[in-house]
Parts: structure tokens; sequence; C-alpha cells
């Protein structure tokens, strides 16, 4: 179990990051979670969390999300365009459960480039090269906000599931990451797990994924108390649409936001324009 120092959950900045807890629920997350704000985002705390769920994560998600992630993958990896011989980024790839479908729309050529925090995530992902093909296939270990590739270096950008540890300002610097590296005219799709504004659907929601979800990662061999974090990034995260704003903040131009299943997950599109303007000019 990982644990730090006390969680101080006056610090979120969504306000509502422990209603829905519960006391009890509260005062057992104090206890067993001690952990704070700042720490939660840290990259090397989310590096642990990622490692210890690694044998694990990939079940408990298509289980836990009853087949609808596995879905909303392939949705996200045909939003947009990939043209023949691209260079493509799968960022905070995981388990690389994106990269089968990348590789069969990319066909012949081309190079795939697949970057997560974690260690035994990728080497997980690195089981992908044997159904690379023709296709270059590259496990990138590094952090997304300090991505090593080179400037203009890709012409696709995907991430599924990977932006809710991320806290405000991270989701900031990604934007500018994303900018640098991709190509004018390059293209980017992202999509993650997310809160319904429907009240009605608002308090199952949280009941399922605080209560249901751990014990399904306990089923599984994984520990409760690492998914039972999954919820308090997605709760804090809420939706996509500050993260579009970030990126609109870079002139990166997205499109409407994507609502899938009344709002259990969010995603967009979007592109880099191939005349770049100064960042903040209209």
């Amino acid at each position: 179990m990982l644990t730090s120092q006390r969680l101080q959950l006056s610090n979120f900045k969504s306000k509502g990051a422990a209603h829905w807890l519960g006391t009890k629920n509260l005062k057992f997350l104090l206890n067993s979670m001690t952990i704070t704000n700042k720490s939660l985002y840290d990259p090397n705390f989310v590096r642990r969390l990622f490692d210890e769920m690694s044998q694990t994560y990939g079940l408990v998600n298509l289980v836990a999300s009853f087949g609808f992630a596995w879905l909303w993958r392939k949705q996200c990896v045909r939003a947009i365009d990939i043209e023949p011989n691209a260079t493509v980024l799968d960022l905070m790839t995981g388990m690389g459960e994106l990269c089968p479908d990348l590789l069969r729309r990319m066909g012949k050529g081309g190079r795939l480039l697949a970057l997560d925090i974690s260690t035994p995530m990728c080497q997980q992902a690195s089981q992908h090269t044997i159904n690379s093909g023709e296709t270059d296939f590259v496990v990138v270990e590094a952090n997304a906000l300090q991505c090593p590739l080179e400037d203009e270096s890709v012409d696709n950008v995907f991430s599924t599931f990977g932006l809710k540890t991320f806290n405000d300002q991270q989701l900031a610097q990604l934007a500018v990451q994303v900018n640098r590296v991709l190509r004018p005219g390059g293209q980017f799709a992202f999509l993650e797990i997310s809160v319904p504004k429907s009240p009605i659907l608002r308090w199952p929601y949280y009941f399922y994924i605080n209560f249901v979800v751990p014990q399904v990662g306990k089923l599984m061999l994984g520990n409760p108390n690492n998914y039972r974090l999954l919820g308090v990034y997605t709760e804090a995260f809420a939706n996509c649409d500050r993260t579009v704003e970030h990126f609109n903040a870079v002139n990166l131009e997205t499109n409407p936001t994507t609502t899938y299943f009344f709002g259990c997950a969010t995603g967009f599109t979007g592109r880099k324009p191939t005349m770049p303007e100064a960042i903040g000019n209209a």
C-alpha cells in the first residue's frame, strides 16, 4: 500500500472531493491512505501507484467498466485520421491497451511510440511488439510532463484514461508538451473517465467507483485501496472541460467535448494549426 502524509481534503480544488465518501469512509480514507493533495499528484507517487496495480489494472478496468472502456478506446482511435507512415504517440499508454487498435489503423509502415511513467506498465506494453508487423513500435518510459521527444516530431497524439492523475497546473503543462511535439496540422484525441453531470446518475456513480470498483480490484487479487484512489482522482478531475481550456490556451484547435454513456466518460479531439499563432493571441 502506498502511504505518505495525511490527506487534507480541504486542499482539493474540487469542492465535493469528500462529500460522496461519507463520514465513515472519510475516516477510513484518512487512516488507510494517508497522503497529501500535493503528494497525490507527485509523479513518483503516481508511478508507484501504477507499478503496484500493473498486474491487475487491465482486467479490473475491463470488468469494472462492463467492457465500456474497451469500446471507448476503439472509438477514440477512430476519432481522428491517421495518415500513412505517420508517427503516432500514445501518451500514458499504461499496459498498451490502445496499441493493438492503433497498429491496425496505421497498417504497414509508420512509427508508434507508447509512453508511460511506470516500468511494469511499459514492460507489459512492450509485449505488443510481436504484433507490430512492419510498423516501428517503441515503448518509452518517461513522464509525459517531461516528454523526451523532439519538437514537432509526431503526427498524432492519443491518450486514454491518463488525464485524471494530473492536477490543473499539470494539465496546463501537458497541453504545452502536446503542442510542442505535434507537427503543424497534427491531430490529437484524448479520453478520460468522468463524473456524470446529472445528480440522478452522480450518486450511484460515486457509490460504484468508491465501493464496487475497489472490491472488483480485490477479487482480482489487487489492493482495493489503490483502486479507491482512482475514485479520488476521478472526482477531482470531473471531466475534460478544463483540459480543453488548457489546450485552447496554447492555441491548439479543439472540437466540442464528446460525452460517453451519460457522462461516465468524456473526450475531445483537435489539431495543431498549420500556421501557429503567438500563444494567448486570438
